[in-house]
Order: structure tokens, then sequence, then C-alpha cells
């Protein structure tokens, strides 16, 4: 049986900083490493607000990315 070993989470939050030359939108992430494990989804969407409400930029979305060694025993 595999099992997955959770070893890192982060924060990526997207923003919409603009418009190209034909009108499509410009978008630019930030991401932030070390994100304690535990933190719940509540504690990570207030932690990307405040954060974002420090940019002009246009909000698109916030994605919690979590990374996994595999193991088989």
């Amino acid at each position: 049986m595999a099992q997955a070993l959770l070893t890192g989470t982060k924060l990526r939050i997207v923003y919409q900083v603009g418009l190209d030359d034909e009108g499509k939108p410009v978008m630019k992430a930030k991401t932030f490493n070390n994100v304690k494990r535990d933190a719940t989804v509540d504690q990570l969407w207030l932690a990307a607000e405040a954060i974002f409400n420090l940019s002009a930029d246009t909000l698109s979305n916030v994605e919690k990315i979590d990374s996994s060694d595999l193991m088989k025993f």
C-alpha cells in the first residue's frame, strides 16, 4: 500500500495587472513558501486577503499548493 507524506505547503496569489494589446488579461503571481502545514483554509485566505489589500491590482485567485513524497510500504 502506498502513502503520501506531506513535505511542504505554498500559498500562491494570482493578480490581474492589466490588459495586453489584444485586450486579454495579463496575470502575475506571487508564491509564498514555507507556509505552516497545519494552516487552515480560512487562515490562508485571511493571509492572502491581507497581502492582496496592499496591491492596487485585481485579485484573480488564491491557491494552496501541497507537495508530498509518495512511499510504498
